[in-house]
């Protein structure tokens, strides 16, 4: 930070450049994203490319002395703002005071496919972005392969997204993709059984086979799967309620099912061969 001018105004060319992130068709024509917060400044300055800018106020430098260091010796960019310019980048109501940016790492279709996934999460028009991040967050740590958004899905690069998943988007391949039947089509054709999960299941999860390569499908949060993609699928899965809750929440629901199959992969005689 010693050095670096403070930027008072929101006019900046740094500013204003970063600030445009906020909207999906910059995002994507800039090929960069906004990460706020220390947790998500952290996990990005972990992975390659890495961080490419670093926004920060006085008062967070301080506080976040370690972290600003890192990053400045690791050639990240970094800017010195007021709080009130800081407050035009941030998407949180009370902002920490640190915002990054960091370039687009979703891959292909077929770059998953030629990585022989045993585990995935499919989204199917998921539009809410802490759902969508939520899951991402808990696919890491049920150890899956990887995320597709497909089917009119919440941008994975979403602010309130890239916050749930506390980092974990920078772990997670993930996939973008906007035919959700070419996904499932792909992923049946490299082996993988195709689970769709729906309140009025075929089976119930504790009956299913899951030691094998599965891909869960997970619905809308509001009106789950329609009946043209439960039909694509292998089985329809239902999650069962012992209490007297009507549903589970989408993100919940998703944790159950990535759990389930990591459990069964991982025990003797499921797929899981490398120690993960």
């Amino acid at each position: 930070m010693a050095g670096s001018p403070l930027i008072t105004t929101s006019h900046n060319r740094a500013v204003a450049s970063a600030r445009r992130l906020a909207k999906r068709a910059f995002r994507r024509e800039d090929r960069r994203f906004l990460v706020e917060g220390p947790t998500g400044v952290t996990e990005a300055l972990g992975e390659q490319p890495g961080l490419l800018e670093l926004f920060v106020t006085p008062e967070a430098a301080g506080r976040y002395a370690a972290l600003v260091t890192t990053a400045s010796g690791l050639g990240t960019l970094i800017h010195s703002v007021t709080p009130s310019v800081m407050a035009d980048l941030a998407q949180t109501v009370t902002p920490q005071g640190i915002v990054g940016v960091a370039a687009l790492r979703d891959i292909s279709l077929q770059d998953l496919i030629a990585r022989r996934p045993r585990l995935v999460a499919v989204l199917a028009a998921v539009r809410d972005p802490g759902n969508a991040g939520t899951i991402l967050r808990t696919a890491d740590a049920a150890g899956a392969d990887a995320v597709i958004f497909s089917g009119a899905s919440v941008d994975p690069y979403n602010p309130k997204c890239v916050r749930s998943s506390a980092g974990s988007i920078f772990h997670v391949p993930f996939v973008v993709e906007a035919s959700i039947e070419s996904s499932l089509s792909e992923l049946r054709s490299a082996g993988m059984r195709v689970l769709a999960t729906s309140g009025a299941g075929e089976v119930d999860l504790y009956s299913v086979e899951l030691a094998g390569p599965v891909a869960w499908v997970f619905g809308n949060e509001a009106w789950g799967l329609p009946e043209e993609l439960v039909a694509l699928a292998d089985e329809s899965v239902r999650v069962p309620i012992h209490g007297r809750a009507e549903s589970l929440n989408l993100a919940t629901a998703a944790g159950v099912c990535l759990y389930a199959s990591a459990q069964a992969q991982r025990a003797p005689g499921g797929c899981r061969r490398d120690g993960t």
